[in-house]
């Protein structure tokens, strides 16, 4: 898995954080441990209350950094879709051939993910399961027109327009690129959930984890 520069820095929406929390090591404790309370315990069980004993910090001090749990979700969200960008950015770099290019790019979007020791407070590996699991949260609410408005959702539009343009790259004439490529990066993560917790449903297992196969054979099938 292709590791991240230490000076690399993700541009997230100031308006999801009171305080930038990249900027300080209780911010960057704050989140490292979000990431593990909420795979571990569950978005709608999590609070600031049992995130502060855990940092052994007042609940007031986390909500310095972020206004509520929600905004720390579309945070944690906003880091990882600009870390997978930045993914498929670096794989199709001097790739001069459109399916090549695809295919690397459906990898980083599909495929397993393993934490980056170069990032010591984001275990991305942790970081998407919780995508897998809690993403949707983000946007399936009241709200997420007026949130989208703000860009809260940004970087991952981002990536799927990416996906999108390489597919355009692939096959310009077909008729429904941004449904594909949407459906890649979404179907991705609920397979990724139906391999845990609905293994009936799914012919993939943790055995048989050949998702990115899948997506890039049948992408084939319907580009060329």
């Amino acid at each position: 898995m292709m590791q991240i520069p230490l000076n690399i820095r993700f541009r997230i929406n100031e308006k999801l954080y009171v305080k930038d929390p990249e900027t300080s090591d209780l911010g960057k404790n704050i989140l490292k441990h979000s990431i593990l309370m909420i795979h571990e315990i569950g978005f709608d069980a999590f609070t600031f209350k049992k995130l502060g004993v855990v940092i052994r910090s007042n609940e007031s001090s986390v909500y310095r950094y972020f206004e509520n749990k929600h905004k720390l979700l579309l945070y944690l969200s906003s880091w990882y879709w600009s870390w997978v960008e930045y993914r498929m950015l670096f794989a199709i770099q001097n790739i001069n051939d459109p399916l090549t290019k695809l295919q690397l790019a459906v990898k980083e979007v599909t495929g397993e993910v393993l934490d980056d020791d170069k990032t010591d407070y984001i275990d991305e590996s942790v970081l998407n399961k919780i995508i897998i699991a809690e993403f949707t949260k983000t946007f399936l609410t009241k709200e997420v027109d007026e949130e989208n408005k703000e860009g809260f959702f940004l970087v991952y539009k981002n990536v799927i327009c990416r996906l999108a343009t390489l597919i355009a790259d692939v096959n310009a004439e077909y008729p429904y690129i941004k449904s594909l490529a949407s459906s890649i990066v979404e179907g991705a993560l609920h397979q990724h959930y139906l391999k845990t917790h609905f293994k009936t449903i799914t012919d993939f297992s943790e055995e048989k984890n050949d998702i990115t196969t899948f997506y890039n054979q049948n992408l084939e099938r319907i580009l060329l």
